[in-house]
């Protein structure tokens, strides 16, 4: 095993890396049962999506670990489901079928520019003031994710703003139209909980500490107590720690924050037959029989698969870039690989390639596009540096299928202060960029900034690509950005008037 995965090598042990493996699983399980519920409102089988996100999960995260030899998990991405389910099926009326043939059109087209070797020269483009900020981001983003999932954030209508008509979505993302639902929101001075106003104006604030918040209090003030006495398994012992307090809080106080279940049985079920329901299901009519047989929707449908690649693709640059050369997963020796070599010689080339396999093996198995989570710096921050720690993390997601209620106990409030810490460890990268030079700082900052409060890590990578052109433009020195950065730009530039046009 050591031989094979080079965990010595890589200066770290099996029983970190085991942790490593643990501590991601924990950190990124909501996935199992949130993908079911976004993709089910589009009139997929939810517990055939449940076992597909499993499989699609396990697959990809195999490949990253096996044939990468990196501590990624690859799972379906979150806001690529939503956007699967709320853009394509509700509001452009395509099937769910042919929605998952996109899907696997848009994993052939990354696998081929992975081959071809693009996504490499994105990588390659990208100047070091950007990958500092995009690292630095990526944690932000981690920690905003934590301080929301923990409940020390409440969002509330903006009182200022005066339009009176929204729907409002409930927490299971079903879209509910009610009139004048706005002026009871905001005339009414309230909120109805569980609610927000979709299309409302927005704004965050400190919520009033409920249970679940004071428990992700606890496993924040553990963690950070753990690792200042410098214990080994510090997130994951205060994952482990805020579960146990949540499970006693349930019995107690009842705040429904952990689902029990209702008998010992509930924790054995197996529904692995279920996924008949979903997978392959593209094949035929409505799916890719269907997908381009109308004229009118051809240029949609290209659009939706363009719109699914680029945001797959830079959100998986992204993390790379982001955990991988703080951590020293992708080193100097890596690096020079990839930038010399034929093939997949390098770790990040195999790792690229990995990650495009899996999104057409999710379509396959009846699932929206995955990608590489960004909770893997969960793990990598505990000491996680080769694929034995995503091999744990899928073997954790393979018990799922028959124990699926036993680690769904696990409450988002558990598992948001090992993110929030993880955002605290990447803000180191933040250091290199050199704020006093305005030419590296605006792109730096605008990055930081989209990534984190637009909640989308390839938008926040728009902004420093723009803006980084824009500037050597400016100051005659266009030649210095590299040809690649200037395409990616453009793309991106073309997505937004795609979106500011409504084609899709």
């Amino acid at each position: 095993m050591d031989k094979f995965f080079k965990i010595k090598e890589s200066g770290t042990n099996i029983r970190t890396e085991i942790m490593a493996g643990v501590t991601t699983f924990f950190t990124m399980a909501y996935i199992m049962f949130v993908n079911p519920n976004i993709l089910a409102a589009a009139g997929m089988s939810w517990a055939g999506v449940f076992v597909a996100t499993i499989i699609a999960t396990v697959v990809g995260t195999l490949i990253m670990g096996l044939v990468a030899n990196v501590p990624y998990a690859v799972a379906p991405g979150m806001g690529l489901n939503a956007f699967f389910t709320y853009t394509v099926c509700f509001g452009l009326g395509f099937a769910w079928q042919e929605a998952l043939a996109m899907v696997f059109i848009c994993g052939i087209i990354n696998i081929l520019i992975t081959v071809t070797k693009v996504r490499k020269y994105i990588i390659k483009s990208i100047p070091k003031s950007l990958q500092l900020a995009i690292g630095g981001a990526i944690g932000l983003f981690i920690a905003y994710i934590g301080i929301k999932n923990a409940g020390f954030l409440n969002f509330i209508t903006d009182v200022s703003v005066k339009d009176t008509t929204f729907a409002l979505v409930t927490p299971d993302t079903v879209i509910i139209p009610l009139e004048n639902a706005g002026e009871a929101l905001i005339d009414g001075g309230m909120t109805i909980p569980g609610y927000v106003a979709a299309g409302a104006p927005i704004v965050p604030e400190l919520a009033h500490f409920a249970i679940g918040s004071l428990i992700a209090v606890a496993g924040l003030i553990l963690i950070v107590v753990l690792m200042l006495l410098k214990v080994k398994g510090a997130m994951l012992i205060g994952i482990v720690g805020a579960t146990i307090i949540a499970v006693a809080a349930e019995f107690i106080f009842k705040p429904g924050i952990v689902i029990l279940p209702e008998t010992i049985g509930g924790l054995f079920e197996f529904r692995m037959g279920e996924v008949k329901d979903v997978a392959f299901a593209f094949f035929g009519s409505p799916g890719l029989g269907s997908l381009f047989s109308d004229p009118a929707r051809i240029l949609p449908s290209i659009l939706i698969i363009f719109a699914f690649s680029l945001s797959d693709t830079f959100d998986t640059v992204g993390t790379f870039i982001g955990t991988g050369r703080k951590s020293g997963i992708f080193d100097e020796a890596d690096e020079k690989a990839l930038e010399e070599s034929s093939g997949f010689k390098s770790k990040m080339d195999k790792a690229l390639f990995a990650d495009s396999v899996a999104t057409s093996i999710g379509a396959l198995a009846g699932t929206s596009n995955t990608t590489t989570y960004i909770e893997s710096a969960a793990g990598i921050s505990v000491g996680g540096r080769t694929g034995f720690t995503s091999v744990v993390t899928a073997a954790l997601f393979i018990l799922c299928l028959p124990f699926a209620a036993l680690f769904g106990i696990v409450p988002a409030q558990a598992t948001a202060p090992a993110l929030i810490v993880v955002g605290v460890l990447m803000a180191e990268s933040f250091a290199g960029i050199k704020w006093d030079e305005i030419e590296d700082a605006i792109p730096a900052f605008l990055t930081i900034l989209i990534m984190a409060f637009a909640y989308n890590i390839s938008y926040g990578i728009a902004a420093g690509f723009i803006f980084y052109c824009i500037i050597k433009i400016v100051k005659g020195k266009a030649k210095e950005v590299h040809p690649i950065l200037y395409v990616a730009t453009l793309l991106f530039i073309l997505n937004f008037i795609v979106l500011a046009l409504g084609i899709i």
